[in-house]
């Protein structure tokens, strides 16, 4: 049954997990490496994943799944969570997490480009007017507000957080073609990532995880960021009475994201980083317009 206000509860529980996670990332990576933390985190997302599909007692159903298309699973789990977050983390090592996340958060606008080839659909002219917006938002970020100069701090690190929203993104398209159980296809993919996350961790670093904090932090992303999050976020859109006014609780959280890594991880907060996230906020809400035909001129 449909129940908007259960699914306001949810949607903002989701959103509240969201809003955590660009300080725990950077916190984390202050004691462990991306490859460490990403190690961690699967494990204790694949974890708590199966549990949830005992409760419902889908566990039967991961073989069965994974046959009808391996190559398929193979490929979800070496994009998210391997390369994604391997990238991402990687991102956040290098950049001021305000940087990192408001970056990262233009995977909406690269999925847009992306569905033109690979699902075949056109690019309104709203379309366009937000994918410029979003982009010029993003290089008053990564620039700092001085976009004539072009003067990148970290251009890897920048390059990095870009290339990241082009793995979501692709993630995302890969899932558009798939009618299965969400919840399945997801702990399949992480369960499938887990060796390869290992190898990541033997050639990129070590196992050499002595840090009490690293573990905290890398627990809490793999329950959150990887984990509740994504459940409640299913949740709040099954419930949903009207999914556009849910989606739209997801503008909340970079805003409240960064007075955390204020408080909390003590960054200030650059002007150009509002301005650019407003940037591309703005442009994430001209995507979700629906424009109505202009009426004939009577005559």
């Amino acid at each position: 049954m449909k129940n908007q206000r259960k699914a306001y509860i949810y949607g903002l529980g989701a959103v509240a997990c969201w809003s955590t996670v660009a300080t725990a990332f950077k916190l984390s990576l202050g004691y462990f490496s991306p490859a460490q933390l990403l190690l961690v985190a699967t494990f204790t997302s694949s974890l708590l994943l199966l549990g949830i599909l005992a409760w419902q007692g889908k566990l039967s159903l991961l073989g069965s799944t994974f046959k009808s298309r391996p190559g398929y699973y193979l490929l979800l789990g070496l994009i998210n969570p391997t390369l994604y977050y391997l990238v991402l983390f990687q991102a956040y090592d290098r950049l001021p997490a305000q940087q990192a996340q408001t970056l990262n958060y233009t995977w909406a606008i690269t999925l847009t480009l992306l569905a033109v080839p690979f699902l075949g659909q056109t690019i309104r002219r709203q379309d366009w007017i937000a994918i410029l917006l979003g982009y010029l938002g993003a290089m008053v970020i990564a620039t700092k507000g001085d976009l004539l100069s072009l003067n990148f701090e970290d251009p890897t690190g920048v390059a990095l957080a870009l290339f990241s929203t082009l793995l979501w993104a692709g993630y995302w398209i890969l899932n558009t073609r798939h009618q299965g159980d969400a919840l399945i296809t997801l702990t399949l993919g992480f369960l499938l990532a887990l060796p390869l996350v290992v190898v990541a961790t033997a050639l990129w670093s070590d196992f050499q995880l002595t840090a009490w904090q690293g573990w905290v932090g890398a627990i809490y992303v793999g329950l959150f960021e990887m984990g509740f999050a994504f459940v409640l976020w299913l949740l709040a859109m099954r419930y949903a009475e009207n999914t556009a006014r849910i989606s739209n609780l997801i503008f909340i959280s970079p805003f409240v994201s960064l007075l955390l890594l204020r408080f909390l991880v003590g960054e200030e907060i650059y002007p150009a980083t509002l301005v650019g996230l407003s940037m591309i906020v703005a442009a994430l809400l001209i995507q979700q317009l629906k424009l109505r035909p202009a009426k004939p001129l009577e005559s």
